[in-house]
C-alpha cells in the first residue's frame, strides 16, 4: 500500500485546527489526536487527547471537545454542531456523539483497530443508536496518518 497523498483541496479551518491540537498532544506524550466542535462555522469547543496527563481513560480528544462545547452552550445537546476529529472515533466517543446529537462528524484517518464508525461495531448503524450524524471520513487522512505513524514509530 502506497503513501496517502495530501488532499489537493484546502482543508477546512476546523480540521486544520484539529491537526494542530493533535500535534500538541503528541508533543505532550499523548496519542496525537485532536478534535474541534463548531456551530454555524464558529469553534465552540476543542480538545486533544489527555488520557495520560489527566489520568482519565475518557479524556479522548472528542470527549474533551464535546464537554467544552456543552459547557460553552450551557446545554448537553449539541444539535446543529459539527465535530471534526483526526481519527475515526471509538465506541465510547461514538456513543457520546450520538447522545450529544452532533449533526455532522468529519474525521481524517480510519482506525482499523479501534474505530467504531466505519470499522468494528459500526456504531451508528446499530438499531440501539438513537441519533445518527452525517459522517464524512478521509478528510486530511494523509496528515493524520503520518502524525500517528511517526508517534508510534518513535516509541518502538
Amino acid at each position: 500500500m502506497g503513501e496517502a497523498m495530501p488532499s489537493p483541496f484546502p482543508l477546512p479551518e476546523p480540521m486544520r485546527r484539529a491537526l494542530e491540537l493533535a500535534r500538541a498532544a503528541g508533543e505532550a506524550g499523548e496519542v496525537p489526536i485532536g478534535a474541534v466542535v463548531t456551530l454555524d462555522g464558529r469553534t465552540i469547543g476543542e480538545g486533544e487527547n489527555r488520557n495520560r496527563r489527566d489520568n482519565d481513560p475518557t479524556a479522548h480528544a472528542e470527549m474533551v471537545a464535546i464537554r467544552a462545547a456543552a459547557a460553552h452552550l450551557g446545554d448537553f445537546r449539541l444539535a446543529g454542531c459539527d465535530l471534526w476529529v483526526t481519527l475515526e472515533p471509538c465506541a465510547m466517543c461514538a456513543g457520546a456523539i450520538s447522545h450529544a446529537r452532533i449533526a455532522r462528524l468529519y474525521y481524517a484517518a480510519a482506525d482499523p483497530k479501534g474505530g467504531a464508525i466505519e470499522q468494528g461495531p459500526r456504531f451508528f448503524t446499530q438499531p440501539q443508536c438513537l441519533h445518527r450524524p452525517e459522517v464524512y471520513g478521509g478528510l486530511a487522512q494523509a496528515e493524520a496518518s503520518t502524525l500517528l505513524r511517526d508517534f508510534f514509530l518513535a516509541r518502538r
